[in-house]
């Protein structure tokens, strides 16, 4: 019989830095990114693609938070346990929310090259176009805290959702 050892490779000592104390003017602009990037999008949509590029980039930290703030917004948990597997339970995921989900996972992992015509057009299908815009940059925007949690490792678990 084989045992596996599940002690995890890291320690928990807190982050490596705390990079918005270190840079607060990029903090600060990445707030303003934040909020830009939002703008007409609905909020379930913004969360969803929130969720799913955390769930894609492995930022533990940004996964607590949106689905907390998911959670308080009224998302039911069937949904957030099924994101990581959506293309197999469409039923719980409208079309634009599919297509809002397959294009972040296209600009999510640009080391497959690029993002897919098919993704892109069903994405234009589902949004207007400055609707398209604002989700593109919304994409961009999570992508860009995530690699910020990732790599200062931001832990877990201290972020409460505001009601």
């Amino acid at each position: 019989m084989t045992t596996t050892d599940s002690t995890p490779t890291t320690h928990h000592h807190g982050p490596r830095m705390l990079l918005h104390e270190l840079a607060p003017e990029v903090q600060k602009a990445m707030l303003g990114l934040e909020r830009a990037s939002r703008k007409g999008l609905e909020p379930t949509l913004i969360e969803l693609v929130k969720i799913r590029a955390s769930q894609v980039n492995h930022c533990a930290f940004c996964l607590d938070m949106h689905t907390k703030d998911a959670r308080r917004m009224g998302e039911s948990e069937e949904r957030l346990f099924l994101l990581n597997a959506w293309e197999e339970a469409t039923g719980y995921y409208t079309e634009k929310e599919q297509a809002a989900l397959a294009l972040t996972e296209a600009v999510t992992v640009l080391t497959d090259g690029f993002v897919p015509d098919a993704v892109y057009e069903r994405a234009a299908r589902s949004f207007g176009e400055k609707e398209l815009a604002q989700l593109i940059s919304l994409i961009v925007t999570i992508n860009a805290w995530n690699r910020i949690g990732v790599s200062t490792r931001l832990h877990p678990g201290a972020y409460e959702a505001s009601a």
